[in-house]
């Protein structure tokens, strides 16, 4: 049966309901044809390349107090920083340097950065000739705007759950809508995209990681990022059990068959709950690597999760590991700036 259903999505994804979808996750015996098949997706549609972005995370403030998040608002343990734009702009200058064309500046909902700052830092490092992607969370609809006409190419707003209820429950005092509507006019302001979600979190189903899915294809998002629920100590879910490296991989693997077309990334996530995690990503459908640029002592205090990889080395070795990662796997690095590859019919 669930055969049937990788065949289904393959050919006919609209048709494809959030019960096929659990099906697939929930059967054991179809794991190693679904990574077979979205492998073999992956290359028909995007080739062996694989596209790097280097992330500046610039700052760990955040006005939000998500119950999974190790630098929401409510922890008192964490210790805070602020990178300045000459900072985060010389980060980028050593980023190019190193052959990657694109920067992920990363940060929690940090409104010390005004409107005006982030636009400032947008325009100087598209001086640079880079491509630019924003992560920092929800602002105003008028912002990126604003930060699109000065050469913000992408951002990347992961929804975490498209389960109502428990989006509810892990974010207090917002709503998925409210999630949804901001992914929304990203996409109508011709941003490239980033959503995606987390597996294994307290009280998810695979119904629940169906309608992730589901979503993420019915917003045609241009990148997809998938990690581990990785209980931090310092969160009110500090006790809870966290995601399996199989099913995030299924995760994976799965929205490569939705999406042919789109940039999923092998998450540093998944190389911190398994020493092959992202190399195994890459096996089963993601195309994208992003190594940290962010330097110390600020690296090992953007600790979203705990034991996250690569918070003790050099600033530039990130880098350079990575590359050694993407090609013991068996694909090739790519030099381009990993614009997402409209494909035409991308399911026929």
């Amino acid at each position: 049966m669930c055969e049937d259903i990788l065949t289904k999505i393959i050919s006919h994804p609209d048709a494809v309901n959030q019960e096929e979808v659990a099906a697939v996750l929930s059967d054991e015996e179809i794991t190693p044809k679904l990574f077979s098949k979205a492998d073999e997706i992956r290359r028909k549609y995007l080739g062996k390349d694989v596209y790097f972005r280097g992330i500046i995370e610039f700052s760990n403030y955040c006005r939000n107090n998500c119950l999974y998040c190790g630098i929401r608002g409510g922890n008192s343990v964490v210790q805070r920083y602020r990178m300045t734009p000459d900072e985060i702009v010389s980060r980028a200058e050593i980023i190019l340097n190193e052959g990657i064309k694109t920067v992920v500046l990363q940060s929690g909902e940090d409104p010390f950065y005004t409107t005006d700052m982030i636009g400032e830092i947008v325009s100087r490092i598209k001086n640079l000739g880079m491509t630019i992607t924003l992560s920092i969370g929800e602002r105003d609809f008028y912002e990126y705007r604003y930060w699109k006409d000065l050469g913000a190419d992408r951002y990347l707003m992961r929804h975490e759950t498209a389960d109502e209820s428990l989006y509810a429950q892990l974010h207090p005092g917002d709503h998925f809508e409210t999630r949804k509507a901001h992914l929304l006019e990203l996409k109508r302001l011709w941003y490239e995209v980033g959503a995606g979600s987390m597996v294994g979190l307290p009280g998810q189903d695979d119904i629940a990681l169906a309608k992730d899915i589901l979503f993420t294809y019915q917003l045609d998002a241009d990148m997809v990022g998938i990690g581990p629920f990785i209980p931090h100590p310092d969160t009110p879910l500090k006790d809870s059990a966290g995601g399996s490296l199989e099913k995030t991989l299924k995760m994976v693997a799965l929205t490569r068959l939705f999406l042919p077309d789109a940039n999923i990334p092998a998450t540093t996530a998944l190389g911190s709950i398994s020493p092959q995690g992202r190399q195994m990503a890459l096996q089963c459908g993601a195309n994208v690597i992003m190594p940290n640029f962010t330097p110390s002592p600020y690296r090992a205090q953007y600790a979203l999760y705990p034991n996250k990889i690569c918070i003790m080395e050099n600033d530039k070795a990130c880098g350079k590991c990575s590359k050694l990662l993407v090609q013991n796997a068996g694909y090739e690095v790519s030099e381009s700036h990993g614009y997402r590859r409209r494909i035409a019919k991308a399911h026929e």
